[in-house]
């Protein structure tokens, strides 16, 4: 490969980056199982590699092969994907409505589903794979895992748990500038402990409490330091040259030329400098290097929100509402931003985030609830949506009846677990 790339045209290409668009493109991952919980692998019949054919097959894919396995799938704009352990994961076009993201939301669910009835087996909205043990999840067949199964449990102790086991909602949102990038940022940031509360939705693991709300968000905590939290580049003096340099000095796991090339943990800017096994990094390593760091908050062309565990399809729908108003209406993002900053005060960051993922939105900040901050927020980005985007108001709504509830989704799951904790019966509970 030639047209090697130097730090300064990376950094010349963020500044390069803006839009006045406001598109939001929703992210939403989920688990296909057995009726009894038992993930489904890929080789399987009515397996991963049977859902991806089909999607091609039926719905007019374009299907995306490494070594003669159908790894991933694109259709006009949108792409759909595999997580480590089978996970199955929208990433949506950009849409200027949210109504449009809703249609495509909704498109996708039906396919799924009705492959899903097929196959008899369930795809479902839970943050961890509440059932099968992660030792018992197979791996699907991409290069760039087999790596980072290597690599990952190095760093952290929880690592394979969130490969295989769990799963999310993002979504991304256009920035006009540097410094629109940096209060959308600091936004998202201060936001995410709040973030994980809302939808925390991950409190069981091998069919039994794990003294969680979101131990997904847990699992982060234990996956690798060096990608993941709340990285220098997220406080509050973001710029794109201390977001650069984060990511220069982040340790490396892959290269791909023809094949995938273990990277041994040498950062960006050594790669630069020094190359890897004689090769040197063009603009699509710096790309790929950029997804391969997973923190709360990512900025490439867009601003990617992360944080919030897998959802039912409405409260996923909210989720990108919330944050097209709170990025996207002015006053939203004034108004919650002096909310967010008094939130912020309480505590330092990696305890607000732990309270959050223990107590979803039962834990307490300050001498408020996380329901109480939560309120305040989403009553804000009501009335931001509707400035923003009237016909789009009523997406917040199945949202805002949860936090009346004063608990998130994993309580209603924990309070049904009690009642019946069979297997089937919760799959059927979870059912997408």
């Amino acid at each position: 490969m030639n047209n090697k790339i130097t730090e300064q045209q990376i950094l010349d290409q963020f500044y390069s980056y803006g839009s006045n668009n406001q598109l939001v493109g929703g992210e939403y991952e989920r688990a296909i199982v057995h009726p009894n919980g038992r993930s489904v692998s890929y080789d399987e019949p009515f397996g991963i590699r049977w859902f991806l054919s089909q999607f091609a097959n039926r719905y007019d894919w374009q299907p995306k092969l490494e070594q003669q396995n159908i790894i991933a799938l694109k259709k006009n704009g949108a792409s759909i994907t595999l997580e480590p352990g089978g996970q199955f994961e929208l990433s949506g076009a950009p849409h200027q409505d949210l109504q449009d993201l809703v249609e495509e939301f909704s498109t996708n669910r039906a396919q799924i589903k009705e492959l899903a009835k097929i196959a008899g087996v369930s795809p479902i909205t839970c943050g961890l794979t509440p059932i099968t043990a992660i030792e018992d999840i197979g791996w699907m067949p991409k290069g760039r895992y087999k790596i980072m199964r290597e690599y990952l449990p190095q760093k952290g102790e929880l690592a394979l748990y969130m490969m295989k086991g769990t799963t999310s909602v993002q979504a991304n949102y256009d920035f006009k500038n540097e410094q629109d990038c940096a209060k959308k940022v600091q936004l998202c940031a201060m936001m995410a402990p709040l973030t994980t509360a809302i939808f925390a939705n991950s409190p069981l693991y091998k069919n039994r409490p794990t003294s969680y709300m979101s131990y997904r968000g847990h699992i982060w905590t234990r996956t690798d330091p060096d990608r993941t939290g709340f990285p220098p580049g997220l406080r509050n003096d973001f710029t794109f040259e201390k977001w650069i340099q984060y990511l220069l000095d982040v340790p490396m796991m892959f290269i791909y030329r023809d094949e995938w090339i273990h990277a041994h943990g040498k950062s960006f800017r050594e790669f630069i400098n020094n190359g890897i096994e004689g090769h040197f990094p063009t603009n699509q390593d710096w790309e790929l290097h950029m997804t391969s760091v997973f923190p709360e908050v990512r900025i490439k062309k867009t601003i990617e929100v992360r944080g919030a565990d897998c959802v039912n399809h409405q409260l996923a729908v909210a989720f990108c509402a919330l944050f097209s108003s709170l990025l996207y209406d002015e006053q939203s993002l004034d108004q919650a931003l002096a909310i967010l900053t008094e939130f912020s005060t309480h505590d330092d960051r990696q305890h607000r985030f732990d309270v959050a993922c223990k107590f979803g939105l039962e834990g307490t900040i300050g001498d408020k609830t996380f329901t109480q901050w939560a309120e305040a927020i989403v009553d804000i980005a009501y009335g931001g949506l509707g400035r923003y985007q009237p016909q789009s108001q009523d997406l917040l709504k199945p949202l805002i009846d949860q936090i009346q509830k004063g608990c998130s989704p994993g309580r209603n799951l924990l309070a049904f677990w009690k009642q019946d904790s069979s297997p089937e019966s919760v799959i059927r509970y979870l059912a997408y």
